[in-house]
């Protein structure tokens, strides 16, 4: 028989040979968080570290395991081929790059931007 040296109360197992003693029922203290902490700005918009990118082409979420995954800024240029200093950006799953639709869809995502920013 095994007994705590200070607490009588305390239960007592043997691990590995060597005593342990547990805490009695009246001592072990449960600590309850509420979860008051909330991602906002200061203008009160809320904000999460971690926003996941979703495929331009399937508007699937790209998870963060998808390292096939490409993400394509495409510049804007004005009339004359200069660059103006804008760009759109693509995102495409490894999904759709291992399917081989990857260069067509991003011409038909291209083609309907464009139609969009009259370029």
């Amino acid at each position: 028989q095994v007994s705590h040296p200070t607490n009588p109360h305390a239960a007592a197992a043997v691990v590995f040979g060597l005593p342990c003693f547990l805490p009695s029922r009246d001592q072990v203290a449960v600590a309850v968080v509420s979860p008051t902490v909330t991602m906002q700005n200061e203008e009160g918009k809320m904000v999460d570290l971690y926003v996941p990118r979703k495929c331009s082409a399937t508007n699937r979420i790209i998870t963060a395991k998808d390292h096939a995954s490409v993400q394509i800024n495409i510049g804007h240029v004005d009339a004359n081929g200069l660059y103006d200093g804008h760009f759109t950006t693509f995102a495409l799953s490894g999904f759709v790059r291992a399917q081989g639709d990857a260069d067509s869809s991003l011409d038909r995502l291209w083609q309907k931007k464009k139609a969009e920013i009259k370029q």
